[in-house]
């Protein structure tokens, strides 16, 4: 028994940190590539190299059967048309699942099967939950107006692999169409933009 990683963690939704956990910033520059839309990202980063989420990482333990979690708070926001995203990330071990819990603010889950492109969006929100299984490729997406708020929980083992997303990046962009998120095919919305 390994009660000595037991632990309790109380954290308020408003406060920026959580005592003993890995903080992460990801600006607006961090996302170079990310946005479809260049030109918008370019002239955004021109005005403001503003945090557009924060990832808090809890880590009691890296045995096998151990999770890890973290608290992500992703701003609202638009570049061009497109909303504020996350990196997104397949685990690098794949077979690895996580579960999003909403808690504030609301968005959109994007999903992508790594070996088919096949994608799903599910809403992220308060009281809503989102399984990833394994092989999937994962972002988070702020459609509202107010900070998005989330738990993520995931194997200690499960690593995270930002590299093949940084390559190739998703097959679809979520945008802002007539008021309305939309799932767009890249390809199709670049046809759009230029």
């Amino acid at each position: 028994m390994h009660l000595s990683t037991a632990q309790q963690i109380i954290f308020d939704l408003n406060d920026t940190d959580i005592d003993g956990a890995e903080r992460v910033e990801r600006r607006l520059s961090d996302l170079k590539g990310f946005f479809a839309n260049e030109q918008a990202f370019e002239a955004a980063l021109a005005k403001e190299d503003s945090i557009l989420y924060t990832v808090q990482s809890v880590t009691p333990a890296d045995g096998e059967g151990d999770l890890h979690y973290g608290l992500g708070t992703l701003m609202p926001g638009k570049i061009g048309d497109e909303y504020y995203l996350t990196k997104g990330h397949l685990h690098s071990w794949r077979e690895a699942a996580e579960v999003y819990i909403g808690l504030e603010g609301e968005g959109l889950m994007l999903l992508e099967d790594e070996k088919t492109g096949d994608s799903k969006i599910f809403p992220l929100k308060k009281n809503s939950i989102v399984y990833v299984p394994g092989y999937v490729a994962h972002r988070t997406v702020n459609t509202g107006e107010t900070p998005l708020k989330y738990l993520g929980i995931y194997p200690a083992a499960a690593g995270h692999d930002y590299g093949v997303i940084a390559e190739r990046n998703f097959l679809s962009v979520i945008a802002d169409v007539d008021g309305k998120p939309t799932e767009i095919k890249r390809e199709d919305y670049l046809k759009n933009i230029k």
